[in-house]
């Protein structure tokens, strides 16, 4: 049985781009560089590229010191994916991004950004084109520097501790006990979403929720 549930969003359905068959994208994973953030709620957005990479066997990840961000690049049929990491901290997302998007001539159409989002359930990974930055920084700063017309793979990080805690500790805190166990099975989600995204140049828009399988 299916650890996950989809459910499909009608009225956002639509291919981002397909220009003349030679086709890229440009997705982002948000977070916070430095050994300090990682496994933490914030940086979601990093674990999940990161395990997409692998899946892909991309090449290692390096640092482009004048694009603000780890860099990484391959091929996925006819698309040519660009994976970054943007290295100038969460609230500074946009600038790093920007950069990207100048340098490789990529508009917003082209680019899926993986973040993590206070307002949706843990296990839940939402999609969506547009909207506002529901309080997520990193979405803020992407809005300011490029617009807010891109597509998002949304995931859901609130648990009952949300609610107990500060907004921003709460995102900067490491993930808790089932939470732990269930997060390899959230990266491999995300990177299907990405993977039929690549393949088909259509972002699948739907809710999909990690089932607790205790």
């Amino acid at each position: 049985m299916s650890l996950f549930t989809r459910k499909t969003e009608t009225g956002l359905q639509g291919s981002l781009y397909d220009v003349g068959g030679q086709k890229t994208l440009l997705i982002v994973g948000l977070g916070n560089v430095g050994k300090e953030y990682t496994d933490t709620r914030h940086n979601v957005g990093f674990a999940c590229i990161d395990s997409f990479s692998a899946s892909q066997n991309f090449p290692a990840w390096i640092e482009k010191k004048d694009l603000h961000c780890i860099f990484t690049k391959g091929s996925i049929g006819s698309t040519t994916v660009i994976l970054i990491k943007p290295t100038t901290y969460m609230n500074e997302s946009g600038r790093a991004v920007q950069a990207v998007q100048h340098f490789y001539k990529i508009t917003n159409s082209q680019m899926v950004v993986v973040h993590d989002e206070l307002d949706i359930p843990f296990g839940q990974i939402r999609t969506r084109v547009g909207g506002s930055h529901a309080g997520n920084n990193g979405i803020k700063s992407m809005i300011q520097y490029c617009g807010e017309d891109f597509a998002r793979i949304r995931i859901g990080v609130k648990n009952d501790l949300a609610e107990k805690m500060d907004g921003a500790d709460f995102v900067l805190a490491k993930f808790v006990g089932s939470e732990k166990k269930l997060l390899p099975q959230l990266e491999r989600e995300v990177s299907a979403i990405l993977s039929e995204y690549t393949a088909t140049t259509t972002l699948p828009h739907d809710t999909r929720t990690i089932s607790n399988p205790n």
